[in-house]
């Protein structure tokens, strides 16, 4: 069986290798959007458009189910994707709030890109369970995790400055509504000792137990829209161990457009 992953960067790798680690004769295939990350400052619409294309990309690589691993794509297009595409599609954000709640007192707080924040789809969910939700954009994260910035004065700094007033919260759990952000995470539970963090991919292989089997040939296939100068070495941080890469060096809507006339 083939499932499908996307992410607008190198953060949704994460989601890849947890899936992995649950599902070892999965066939894997990823596609990381790497010449437009990020999608977090992007309008609602535009969004919308590159999900349609990153799906439409891999749905021609024959996968038979989507998982959403960008969680501003997750907030924002995941009813389109389930509209206009004819396997499951799965998000971050509903795996991500159960998980949050299995063990909280109540305070959770939220982070992720402009426009994760912006559609207040984890304050949605979180607020319907009763829950008092704090909510912050974090821009700056993922340029960091791109860059490879993952430690050192740098990234400390623009944590620092991002999360203090959690710490004035007095929030007992923490969302990364980013997939790039567990990449930080060691230096964001530094930072609040004593707080629960969450990222949303162990949650997301959970719940793709219901949908698919752990048959194949256990193949991942890795591409990506460009060549980031720190892609391998990330790979490698990411997954654990060298991966080989392949670039698509042309836009997503030109391979969208050669797909429908094919």
């Amino acid at each position: 069986m083939k499932v499908g992953i996307f992410d607008s960067g190198v953060g949704g790798l994460t989601v890849l290798r947890a899936i992995r680690e649950r599902f070892s004769n999965l066939d894997l295939v990823y596609l990381g959007d790497t010449a437009r990350v990020p999608y977090g400052n992007r309008s609602r619409e535009t969004v919308i458009r590159y999900s349609l294309e990153c799906a439409e990309f891999l749905i021609s690589k024959g996968v038979e189910v989507l998982v959403v691993a960008c969680n501003t794509a997750s907030s924002q297009a995941i009813d389109v994707l389930r509209e206009n595409f004819p396997v499951p599609v799965l998000g971050v954000v509903e795996p991500g709030v159960k998980k949050a709640l299995e063990s909280t007192s109540g305070r959770i707080g939220v982070i992720g890109t402009q426009a994760t924040v912006r559609s207040g789809a984890y304050q949605k969910l979180l607020e319907r369970s009763g829950a008092e939700v704090f909510s912050k954009a974090c821009p700056l994260f993922v340029p960091l995790v791109e860059e490879g910035l993952l430690e050192g004065e740098i990234p400390e700094k623009v944590v620092a400055m991002y999360l203090q007033e959690f710490k004035e919260k007095g929030i007992d759990t923490l969302i990364l509504g980013c997939t790039h952000y567990p990449l930080l995470k060691k230096l964001i539970q530094e930072f609040l000792p004593g707080v629960r963090v969450v990222d949303s991919s162990e949650a997301v292989a959970v719940e793709l137990e219901s949908v698919v089997k752990n048959e194949g040939s256990g193949e991942t296939e890795l591409y990506f829209t460009d060549r980031s100068q720190n892609l391998e070495s990330l790979l490698e941080i990411i997954l654990g161990e060298p991966a080989k890469a392949r670039i698509l060096g042309e836009d997503l809507s030109r391979v969208s457009e050669r797909n429908s006339l094919s």
